[in-house]
């Protein structure tokens, strides 16, 4: 961040000084991708906040939105699939509207593929698998949730891991596998309390709680805290 400002800074004095402008368009694209990782790591901030308080901060959907536009503007495909994805979060997680919601996930996975960028692809699949269990789509919730842990496990995401696994142990139940969510609960506890990850050992033992207890709905995610 300082060299980037800094650059800024002597772009700035050469052009003054010395009459070269020349350098002044790679310092505004510099300062602009500073601008967008700002806005998206102030949004992330803002979103933490939300999941502690449950208040929606006007500014979230705002600081993603022009992260979106900034890195667009510059090329930066990692980039916009990165903010693409928290806009899809906002509404998926703040505003419950799975509509708005689903198209942008959609859109930021295949910016993320085309990118490379294995770690917007995971959070974009646990995304895309709250949805379709919100929806009753068990068998593609299950399918996006497994490719989301299988994508975790190779980038050494051993929480988020868990934190998906939390949803297929309410899929598993709902689907009558219940052996099968006896031993993800099992792993994902094991896993949480590894890695220090006090929410989701919560999260997990709910989890439990509620696949065992006979009459459940389990059709729905109850994944509250979710990112």
């Amino acid at each position: 961040m300082e060299g980037r400002i800094e650059k800024a800074k002597l772009s700035y004095e050469h052009a003054v000084f010395v009459g070269d402008v020349g350098e002044l368009a790679a310092a505004e694209r510099e300062l602009d991708k500073l601008e967008a990782d700002l806005a998206v790591a102030r949004g992330r901030i803002l979103h933490a906040r939300f999941l502690d308080d449950r208040r929606e901060d006007p500014r979230e959907l705002a600081l993603f939105e022009r992260a979106t536009h900034l890195y667009r503007t510059l090329g930066d495909a990692a980039g916009e699939a990165d903010s693409v994805f928290w806009e899809g979060c906002f509404h998926q997680v703040v505003r419950s509207d799975p509509d708005r919601a689903v198209p942008l996930l959609e859109q930021s996975y295949d910016l993320a593929t085309a990118a490379g960028d294995r770690y917007t692809q995971w959070e974009v699949l646990r995304h895309l698998g709250i949805a379709d269990h919100a929806a009753g789509r068990l068998d593609a919730a299950r399918e996006h949730l497994e490719a989301s842990v299988r994508l975790c496990r190779e980038l050494g995401l051993l929480a988020a891991v868990a934190a998906n696994q939390v949803g297929l142990i309410y899929i598993a139940a709902a689907q009558g596998r219940r052996d099968d969510a006896v031993a993800l609960a099992a792993e994902a506890y094991a896993t949480a309390e590894g890695c220090g990850a006090r929410r989701i050992m919560r999260q997990v033992a709910e989890a439990r709680i509620q696949t065992m207890a006979p009459d459940t709905d389990h059709g729905e995610t109850h994944d509250r805290s979710a990112p």
